[in-house]
């Protein structure tokens, strides 16, 4: 199951895979799959994956388990858990010109990237 705020991955994905599409920021993203960890479905993609950093990018997409599993996977809720603490570091330099201060082609690029490196995961 993907979860995503970005809107191309959403329409990407949609019909081939299950989208949990998030009305929120990359913040809210990582709260969304830290509640499934919780839930016991499994991390299968990072949550930090790529080179962006947390305050630079506002899309966030994630590919959990689409099931819950039998137990919690402790590696999961720590990464996850870890990823949100990080995020909290970042946005405290939070950029003017990125993020979601982004000009729209920025965010364009942004979406674009996002969706490459969740497609990258999906074709392993």
């Amino acid at each position: 199951m993907i979860i995503t705020n970005n809107p191309l991955v959403r329409s990407t994905y949609e019909n081939a895979h299950g989208v949990l599409f998030v009305e929120g920021n990359y913040r809210d993203v990582l709260v969304q799959v830290r509640d499934l960890v919780h839930r016991r479905h499994h991390l299968i993609t990072h949550p930090m994956m790529g080179s962006l950093k947390p305050n630079e990018t506002p899309y966030r997409s994630v590919i959990v388990s689409d099931d819950p599993q039998k137990n919690v996977d402790v590696d999961s809720v720590l990464i996850i858990e870890e990823a949100i603490l990080v995020f909290d570091r970042f946005i405290k330099t939070a950029r003017s010109d990125r993020g979601t201060g982004s000009t729209e082609k920025m965010k364009e690029d942004f979406r674009e990237i996002d969706l490459s490196l969740l497609g990258s995961a999906l074709n392993k």
